[in-house]
């Protein structure tokens, strides 16, 4: 099985991330080692993927921290695994407790304060980013837990690329137009950049993001909602300190 690793999150030891992959243990198992219990696979096949993800990363499936995205701007503070209900975004101070984002082709971003010992996971599709909730993440970590910029270190996971994210009019018009380019009467928006670009405009100094250069869509291995529709199955990105 393969797992992405974020190369940022390596210089700290008491860092876990991983991102799942497309893994097929039997035909039968038509999502391909889907983390989603909302896209009709079986609930017995989604829980035995989370646990076998989970537990290669060294934690059990009741210490992981899980969310009903919903494409909001709501941020949850949690310190226990399990569902912390409607949100697209979840902090955590809590050694030992990961958090997990759901993705297939939208944005997530996952965050670590070196000082103040704080993680954060992010989904953020244009929904999400137009409502700003990277933003209003990194203000809440300033705000509650007293997080400085120079001391956050932040991994953007593959996401689809603007290459192959055609939107129309009505959402290309909704961020600046450097961040789109016309193609026809649609547009191809690079939601990748604009939370980027958020991330600077915080203040994190430039070697302390990676942005993931896969694509979702182009890598098979990859779950991509845009390519496969409702046969597509959703990763985990997961991050947490270790105990």
């Amino acid at each position: 099985m393969k797992i992405i690793k974020a190369k940022i999150f390596k210089q700290f030891p008491e860092i876990t991330f991983g991102m799942s992959t497309k893994f097929k243990f039997d035909n039968r198992d038509k999502f391909n080692f889907n983390m989603s219990l909302n896209i009709g696979d079986e609930l017995e096949r989604v829980e035995s993927n989370r646990k076998l993800f989970f537990e290669i990363l060294g934690l059990s499936i009741e210490n992981v921290a899980y969310q009903n995205q919903i494409h909001s701007d709501i941020i949850k503070e949690t310190g226990y695994g399990g569902n912390v209900g409607e949100s697209d975004a979840i902090i955590t101070p809590r050694k030992g407790v990961g958090i997990a984002i759901s993705t297939a082709d939208c944005v997530s971003i996952y965050i670590y304060d070196k000082t103040e010992k704080v993680i954060a996971g992010i989904h953020s599709g244009w929904r999400g980013t137009e409502k700003k909730i990277l933003q209003k993440t990194l203000d809440r970590l300033n705000s509650e837990f007293d997080s400085e910029p120079e001391n956050l270190f932040v991994y953007i996971a593959p996401s689809i690329s603007q290459n192959n994210y055609e939107v129309g009019k009505e959402v290309a018009e909704k961020f600046d137009i450097k961040y789109s380019i016309p193609i026809g009467e649609k547009y191809l928006l690079n939601v990748s950049k604009i939370n980027y670009d958020m991330l600077i405009d915080f203040g994190i100094p430039k070697e302390q993001i990676e942005v993931s250069e896969l694509c979702s869509f182009d890598e098979s291995y990859l779950h991509s909602f845009r390519r496969n529709k409702n046969e597509s199955g959703r990763a985990f990105g997961l991050i947490a300190i270790k105990e």
